[in-house]
């Protein structure tokens, strides 16, 4: 249980009601900020403007998946509300605060920096990065699904690097009858690959491996699809990257070329946000115990 545990959730989509419901279940005390079009009746917890919030008593605050912008604004889908995370804002909290997002950026990361605050990001750990390959995986299915015109089954795919979400979209792929072939560079990966009955091919000879492929499904998040490697492609070659922005690919190459690509990342809050909501929700339960939990043996 959080009780006596305070925690400012900020702005988020949809998979944020999910970490309400988690944080309601385990009694801790929340103050919700860019939720006041919110229709979920969420008893016991307080709908606030961000300048109402005492961040002077706030244990946690828990951004939305994708942090701030580079000026600092927090999105949100509940609300009209502009809010922005300043150092200002975070000096007020005390100096056990925790802030938690999914990803960061140079702003955020200056502004906890500068203030001297711990900062998870959730989608840097392994177990998080790992459930969310699955929805990312379906996702990606259902693009290829509505972006070419013949079956997954017998297609030519290839995906570009084994991390935790090449592995799942490659080993997806192959189940359904594709043909894939799987790019990565390190020596290990590639042993990997060969070990899953798959393809495997090193990165350096891209080009080589594209000219008879139908689907390229990047998941680096450096620029690896290249106007060389796009120009070596059949032109029915769909390009999907589900990298984080700006993704990478040479999308004004390939839409000078004629080839369509699609940038998609955060799949798992488009296709299943309950799923996803529910992922993020279990892991900060587990973080948020385990801090209090310190807390009070330090104290003793």
């Amino acid at each position: 249980m959080l009780t006596g545990m305070h925690v400012a959730i900020i702005g988020g989509d949809a998979r944020q009601l999910e970490v309400i419901r988690k944080l309601m279940e385990l009694d801790t005390k929340l103050s919700l900020v860019g939720f006041d079009q919110l229709d979920h009746g969420f008893a016991g917890v307080t709908k606030m403007k961000i300048h109402e919030v005492d961040f002077h008593d706030v244990d946690a605050i828990i951004l939305p998946v994708h942090g701030t912008n580079m000026d600092g604004e927090i999105q949100t889908v509940f609300s009209n509300e502009k809010m922005t995370f300043t150092e200002e804002l975070l000096r007020q909290t005390p100096t056990h605060c925790t802030v938690y997002s999914g990803i960061t950026n140079d702003y955020l990361d200056h502004v906890v920096k500068a203030v001297g605050r711990k900062h998870v990001q959730l989608f840097e750990r392994d177990d998080v990065a790992i459930y969310n390959s699955i929805p990312t995986a379906e996702g990606t299915v259902m693009m290829v699904i509505q972006h070419t015109d013949v079956t997954i089954h017998g297609s030519r795919i290839a995906v570009l690097g084994l991390g935790r979400v090449g592995m799942t979209v490659a080993r997806t792929f192959a189940a359904l009858g594709a043909r894939v072939k799987v790019g990565a560079r390190r020596s290990e990966h590639l042993a990997r690959i060969a070990e899953m009955s798959l393809e495997p091919f090193h990165l350096n000879d891209l080009e080589q491996h594209v000219k008879d492929i139908d689907v390229c499904i990047n998941t680096i998040p450096h620029m690896v699809v290249t106007a060389s490697v796009i120009a070596k492609m059949p032109a029915h070659t769909l390009i999907i990257d589900l990298a984080s922005k700006p993704g990478g690919t040479d999308f004004r190459y390939a839409e000078k070329r004629g080839i369509q690509a699609l940038l998609a990342p955060g799949l798992p809050g488009i296709v299943a946000p309950k799923t996803a909501g529910q992922i993020v929700a279990n892991v900060l339960a587990q973080l948020l115990s385990a801090d209090l939990k310190k807390r009070k043996e330090n104290k003793k």
